[in-house]
């Protein structure tokens, strides 16, 4: 299955949810790319917009395979394998320096602003699709700790084996796509898969009702 852009990602996904609308539920994007789907969802749910910020830690060879993802209080998630196989000053480093980028993150995207409470409520994680998994993983244990009366997992895509350790972690996983030869990253199932700006990512929080 391929997708025009994330928006209409978002808007099929916003589908699948419908069930939410007028619901106790907050919508929880992985920024940047997963916000444009988690505003579009959102919007449909009439529900509120936050964020859960992971951020990645690629392999020194190969930076776009995720060998762990690093919270802002420095939890991490790691393929412990490949943990092993790097240079230990080096990986520090890398931890310090997403940990920094999280929280730059959430400063330059939240600022001061009030956070909805999830404490009882359905927290619905989004991002614009998967591959190794390792930063939606973190971001369902941080979301654990607000204590959702459920979690719900929403993507376009997953690696089919991916899709069923994440299965395992909620109460609730959607996705529009799971291929069982995935092709290698989550922009191959997109017509148009650009950066998302800061910039973007703050209007789209700011708009009403988010």
């Amino acid at each position: 299955m391929r997708f025009r852009d994330r928006t209409e990602a978002g808007r099929l996904l916003a589908e699948l949810l419908r069930h939410y609308e007028g619901k106790e539920v907050v919508v929880y994007a992985l920024p940047r790319g997963g916000v444009v789907l988690g505003f579009e969802i959102a919007k449909r749910l009439q529900a509120p917009l936050d964020l859960v910020i992971t951020r990645k830690i690629g392999h020194p060879f190969n930076p776009e395979y995720a060998i762990c993802a690093v919270a802002e209080d420095g939890h991490l998630v790691c393929n412990e394998a490949e943990r092993a196989g790097v240079d230990p000053e080096w990986f520090r480093k890398e931890v310090e320096k997403e940990k920094e980028e999280a929280k730059r993150r959430r400063e330059a995207y939240l600022g001061k602003r009030e956070t909805p409470a999830a404490r009882g409520k359905t927290a619905i994680i989004v991002d614009d699709g998967i591959a190794t998994g390792l930063t939606l993983k973190l971001a369902i244990q941080e979301l654990k700790h607000k204590e959702p009366v459920k979690i719900v997992v929403a993507v376009p895509v997953a690696p089919r084996d991916v899709a069923e350790e994440i299965r395992k972690e909620v109460d609730e996983f959607v996705a529009l796509d799971i291929p069982t030869a995935y092709l290698g990253a989550v922009g191959a199932y997109y017509d148009y898969f650009p950066q998302v700006s800061d910039e973007e990512v703050v209007e789209m929080l700011e708009e009403p009702g988010h």
